[in-house]
């Protein structure tokens, strides 16, 4: 049983404060998508449950099996050792390094090292073409592929939540909708919690339980389906600045 609760969030960079007051709550077995244009505070979101970016104000509460552990005064090797799991956002991966040297870099928490090779099938399961590139370098793999390999690699940490930052980045709109169907099934097929923090907003609705947008740093909506956030007109509105 794992949640996150995020609660009057305050956080930026330097004198600059990036996010403003922000709350929302991923319950556990949901999938919520964070949504909103570049340069809106989505990414900052995901460092601060990290611990890479420093919560002024406000608290990250990560909901464990009864316990409860607050993250935003916890170092980041501590959160991702919670089970906290993470696809960045253009990927980061080791592009001199084989797909399966990145993925057993993904299981270095106690927990995954004892799953590992579990883990490192059912990922080849997952994703075929990794089994058969398993020793290709990675920097000389598409776009796609390279995202298959971050989701993989995240997953072999055994998360028990699942953050993921802008899946569909640098990728071709047909590749994007292969991705974010193959993260539903993810999440359906391993019980994972996730965040989802998402441009594309028609494909991540479509997958995910409920939704908050954001912009300029603030929770401007949510909801859980289309009617609740407002309508497509108003969701328009918030993307193109209105």
């Amino acid at each position: 049983m794992t949640s996150l609760t995020i609660q009057d969030v305050v956080a930026g960079y330097g004198a600059v404060n990036v996010l403003h007051k922000v709350s929302l709550d991923v319950p556990d077995g949901h999938m919520v998508a964070l949504l909103g244009t570049n340069g809106n505070g989505k990414s900052t979101l995901i460092n601060a449950i990290l611990g890479m970016v420093r919560v002024r104000s406000g608290s990250i509460i990560l909901r464990r099996n009864g316990t409860a552990y607050p993250l935003h005064e916890m170092p980041t090797e501590a959160i991702i050792d919670l089970g906290v799991g993470i696809v960045p956002e253009g990927r980061r991966l080791f592009g001199n390094l084989s797909v399966r040297e990145n993925l057993l870099l993904g299981a270095w928490r106690k927990t995954a090292r004892a799953v590992l090779n579990r883990n490192l099938d059912a990922m080849y399961e997952t994703f075929p073409i990794l089994r058969e590139r398993a020793a290709q370098l990675v920097g000389t793999m598409s776009g796609g592929q390279q995202q298959m390999v971050a989701i993989a690699r995240a997953l072999m940490t055994e998360p028990s939540i699942l953050l993921i930052d802008e899946p569909s980045v640098g990728l071709a709109p047909a590749i994007v909708k292969q991705t974010i169907e193959q993260i539903r099934l993810l999440k359906e097929s391993r019980g994972l919690t996730v965040l989802m923090a998402e441009q594309s907003f028609h494909q991540a609705t479509e997958i995910s339980d409920s939704a908050y947008v954001i912009a300029h740093g603030e929770i401007v909506m949510s909801g859980d389906d289309m009617r609740s956030l407002g309508g497509e007109e108003a969701v328009r509105a918030v993307y193109l600045g209105a």
